[in-house]
């Protein structure tokens, strides 16, 4: 896998039922924040949880997969209404054959932004993989997509614009602010 076309993009793009995103480092800047007594929070990028309720309301499905568990995540997740919420994942690959069965999808009908090593499972079996600019270089190279922006810094909300206009939506979010 690497780079594809944006003909290939636009078909792959058009079968995807869930965007299923990992966290630290995708999401987040990657940095663990914690407090004095053991508590983490963490930093979301407002833009990206735009991007995750247009999506939303175009009839997409979203997610986290993520190998930590975070309570912050876990609100964040709540909040944005996501439908797969899947926190402290020993193996990837296992949570998501998981996420696959429990909503009947296909591996094709997911698309998925990892940033790390972990992530790679993951990232060969959808039908659509993204990094964001600061991946791994392994990640990287695999990816159907790498966005400009870094995790934490808008590489979501690129990569789900980039997918609501390959499937013909982005002027249905546009309407919505007229």
């Amino acid at each position: 896998m690497a780079p594809i076309t944006t003909v290939e993009f636009g078909v792959r793009a058009a079968t995807v039922r869930l965007l299923l995103f990992d966290v630290d480092g995708v999401l987040t800047d990657g940095s663990v924040n914690v407090d004095a007594h053991g508590h983490d929070f963490q930093r979301f990028h407002i833009r990206d949880g735009a991007a995750l309720v247009w999506a939303q309301r175009a009839g997409l499905m979203t997610g986290v997969l993520s190998g930590r568990v975070s309570a912050a995540t876990a609100a964040r997740a709540t909040d944005l209404d996501m439908a797969v919420i899947a926190l402290g994942v020993a193996d990837k690959r296992e949570a998501f054959a998981d996420i696959l069965a429990q909503h009947g999808l296909a591996a094709d009908e997911v698309a998925y932004m990892g940033d790390d090593l972990i992530d790679l499972p993951v990232m060969r079996a959808v039908g659509l993989s993204a990094a964001p600019a600061d991946a791994a270089p392994e990640v990287a190279a695999i990816a159907h997509y790498v966005s400009w922006h870094s995790g934490g810094a808008g590489a979501v909300r690129e990569f789900i614009e980039a997918v609501l206009k390959a499937r013909g939506q982005w002027d249905d979010v546009l309407a919505h602010f007229a």
